[in-house]
């Protein structure tokens, strides 16, 4: 497949996901950490035209200079913005009007792609399609939080399939021994610069289990009384869970008795053997604390992942997200990616049911906030 051809197989995936919206679904912003579709749909329309067509392409004429205000996320390089919480509050420009800029560029970027870009831009498209398929998996995430958050619970869509898991019936830990493991990105193809340098790490003998944890043996741990035992949560964690009365995973509701979970279909009877999703590191720390075990460093998940079945959900570790020996931030905008953000945030490993196909790697570093949960992340266990 060609470079054009990524362009275009990338674009209608965006699109083939926000199908099932109508248009009062793009607007909603109901917490910070969830962009209002159509935001998201401009953003990543933005990021080509900013850094593509702008610089690359002779004679390009902006689509609308304001759209740089209102469409750059974090880049302090492209300059000033609207704040992050205020994505919400633009009922302008419409849903309509951000479509007929995605087409726009979309336009552009077919005649810029005529000829076969250098290598300095064909680097730079890589990076393009990588961060929309990024969006592509917020896009997921923040629709299922908007709608999984209005009193009616509608569905998103009825032929939304969700993957299986096929747990290991073995009911053993895999164990590695003590010694010298690779851990980074090394090869060809694309990788982020935080996965980067490959170097070498010395871990101790570990265990860690095949599976993930599933909502029944999360069940366990609710009903053991574990959020109102503070002797299972970090301070901070403790005080999340007293500060936002949390008693269960995000999308559990307890009715008549029974456990029932939003889902893109929309509301159903919690499913017992499925894996636990949607919870912070905080309970993910609490639970295997409350197991006698604990979770696995990402050095740890990266040694075993060949194996073991991941990519349900993203996995908690116990590793701060830092930089790794060797790691230099990109010069300009591009640099603002990933090291910006190296501070006060946990590592998620794995991949989810909702991200974008050919988009996860056993290298692959994500990363969230302690307290957040709005994200497909669930539990692995190690020992």
């Amino acid at each position: 497949m060609d470079i054009a051809d990524c362009y275009i197989k990338v674009r209608k995936q965006t699109e083939q996901i926000c199908s099932p919206l109508q248009t009062e679904d793009y607007v909603v912003q109901p917490v910070v950490d969830v962009s209002p579709p159509k935001w998201h749909i401009g953003h990543v329309t933005w990021f080509f035209e900013t850094f593509i067509l702008k610089p690359y392409f002779m004679g390009y004429q902006e689509y609308n200079p304001d759209y740089n205000y209102v469409f750059n996320s974090y880049y302090e390089t492209v300059g000033n913005r609207v704040i992050r919480t205020d994505r919400g509050n633009l009922s302008r420009p419409t849903v309509a009007e951000i479509y007929k800029y995605r087409e726009y560029v979309d336009e552009a970027m077919a005649k810029f792609l005529c000829e076969e870009p250098g290598d300095d831009v064909k680097e730079l498209l890589i990076l393009g399609f990588n961060h929309e398929e990024q969006h592509q998996e917020l896009l997921y995430t923040d629709i299922k939080y908007i709608l999984g958050h209005n009193p009616l619970f509608p569905a998103y869509s009825k032929e939304y399939m969700s993957p299986k898991v096929k747990a290991d019936e073995s009911g053993g830990f895999i164990k590695l021994s003590e010694g010298i493991y690779e851990i980074g990105f090394k090869g060809e193809g694309f990788c982020f610069d935080n996965e980067l340098n490959p170097h070498k790490v010395y871990l101790n003998t570990f265990e860690i289990s095949p599976n993930l944890v599933t909502n029944a043996e999360y069940l366990e741990f609710i009903n053991s009384g574990g959020y109102h035992d503070f002797r299972h949560w970090h301070a901070e964690g403790w005080d999340w869970v007293k500060t936002n009365k949390v008693e269960s995973p995000l999308y559990w509701h307890l009715i008549d008795e029974e456990w029932h979970h939003y889902t893109y279909h929309g509301l159903e009877p919690l499913s017992l053997k499925e894996p636990v999703c949607h919870i912070s590191y905080f309970e993910a720390y609490a639970y295997a604390a409350w197991k006698g075990l604990r979770l696995p460093t990402e050095f740890e998940w990266e040694a075993a992942a060949p194996q073991f079945s991941w990519g349900k959900s993203w996995e908690w570790t116990e590793s701060s997200y830092l930089p790794y020996p060797g790691f230099a931030k990109a010069p300009g905008a591009i640099g603002e990616y990933n090291g910006k953000f190296m501070v006060n945030q946990k590592v998620l490993r794995g991949a989810s049911e909702v991200t974008s196909p050919g988009h996860s790697r056993i290298t692959y570093r994500n990363f969230f906030q302690t307290n957040l949960r709005w994200q497909f992340t669930g539990i692995r266990l190690a020992k």
